[in-house]
């Protein structure tokens, strides 16, 4: 059955081709722009991934103000443009609460409708998404990209799918350049990818409260894995996911189960009070840090730093203690030793490519919990700990160590016993090498 394709008029006028398909839970799905054409993605070019969507929800889907079969005359992808066209469609289809999904250049869009408007959205599905565009601005394909923008069109859009994409399949890459031209004109084309430069959800992040799937294609040739998460470690109930599915066949399953998971309340991690291990990291020398760096460009980069993580913990299935940003030190609590021990590992590694080593130190001991937040003399001792550590180095405790000698993949060097500031007996620790 074929979608009929019918129009809802924005705020100022502005005609927006959408479809709706389906029986259910409502998604919407925010095409990047300005790749979208609503007959197009359903007949052919993204069919298997619009399809499977409409068999199991109310599946809706739109183009953009000058790109597929809306209003090709007006060329405007001001971010206020682009959240006028979803307010229009959710009016028209009658829209109540739904989940908003979308991928690459819809992602900065997606998150800043759920921040203006969180009594709409229920849920967000993000993919291989950044914060804002400077961030991957230096990456080949972006620089590429940039030297072919005012180009032939031909030229441009077949380099783009067949090169810069790196579809290996000609004729399907040829089939996705024709399929550019058909959604968007050259000038509309230029259009939408200036006014991405102007994109920036850096401020909107921490305004998102709705659970939220964040995926990152590990090949993706526009944004690097670490723009996903620098995203997901910055949307306080969000879960990470990397993949290697370049041409999101899988996204219809993830959000599939995803939707199910949310809907029959899966479990979300919580703050333990008890037992825990406790890993706290700090960066080395920040003070000198700052002073070499200058104050914003300290902060920026610890601020990406931060983000990634805390995306780390989460994928060691830790849980980061919220409010607390790097130079006052990141902590996280687990259930495991090991767990813990690979995610400082993978939390030293970051620490090094940013250029801002860390300081890292594991604990086990009772905490308390606190709202958001734990306390306890485990804690403190665990900050001690990281104090104690080289830049780059992971101590952890005697406890910790025979938790996890036999399970964590990793060897311990001893050195020796500690006094620790504010603690009153002396502390063995060790320093883990190998792993991660």
């Amino acid at each position: 059955m074929e979608p009929r394709i019918q129009y809802a008029k924005t705020s100022d006028g502005v005609s927006i081709a959408f479809c709706a398909m389906g029986e259910g839970t409502p998604p919407l799905f925010a095409s990047p722009p300005p790749f979208c054409h609503v007959q197009l993605d359903w007949q052919a070019t993204f069919s298997y991934l619009f399809q499977p969507l409409a068999r199991n929800h109310k599946f809706v889907w739109f183009d953009w103000p000058g790109t597929g079969l809306s209003d090709r005359d007006v060329i405007d992808f001001s971010m206020d443009a682009m959240l006028r066209s979803i307010e229009a469609v959710v009016a028209r289809t009658g829209l109540d609460k739904f989940a908003l999904g979308t991928l690459a250049s819809g992602v900065p869009i997606a998150v800043t409708y759920a921040a203006v408007r969180p009594e709409r959205v229920s849920h967000l599905i993000l993919a291989d998404g950044w914060t804002k565009l400077e961030e991957i601005q230096q990456t080949p394909f972006w620089q590429a990209e940039s030297a072919l923008r005012d180009k032939d069109w031909i030229i441009y859009t077949e380099t783009y799918m067949r090169v810069l994409w790196q579809i290996p399949d000609e004729e399907f890459a040829r089939e996705m350049g024709k399929y550019l031209r058909e959604c968007v004109e050259p000038e509309a084309h230029r259009a939408a990818f200036a006014a991405m430069e102007r994109y920036d959800i850096s401020d909107c992040l921490a305004e998102v409260r709705v659970p939220t799937l964040v995926m990152h294609n590990r090949r993706c040739a526009f944004a690097p894995v670490q723009a996903g998460q620098r995203l997901a470690a910055r949307i306080a109930n969000s879960r990470f996911l990397v993949v290697d599915d370049p041409a999101y066949t899988q996204l219809p399953a993830l959000i599939d189960e995803f939707l199910d998971e949310e809907r029959k309340g899966g479990p979300t991690p919580e703050l333990p009070t008890g037992t825990a291990i406790i890993l706290f990291a700090d960066i080395a020398e920040s003070t000198a840090l700052t002073e070499r760096l200058g104050d914003a460009a300290f902060r920026e980069r610890a601020r990406d730093l931060d983000g990634a993580l805390r995306a780390a913990i989460r994928e060691c299935e830790g849980v980061p203690v919220e409010g607390k940003l790097l130079g006052d030190g990141v902590l996280a609590v687990f259930t495991s030793a090991r767990q813990a021990i690979d995610a400082a590992l993978r939390c030293g590694s970051a620490g090094d490519e940013a250029g801002l080593p860390l300081h890292l130190g594991i604990h086990a001991g009772d905490v308390i919990r606190e709202e958001n937040s734990v306390y306890g003399g485990a804690v403190n001792i665990a900050a001690r700990i990281a104090s104690a550590a080289a830049p780059g180095e992971v101590l952890v405790s005697d406890t910790v160590r025979s938790l996890a000698r036999t399970s964590a993949g990793v060897s311990f060097e001893d050195r020796g016993e500690h006094e620790l500031k504010g603690v009153a007996d002396p502390q063995r620790l060790y320093a883990v090498k190998g792993g991660g």
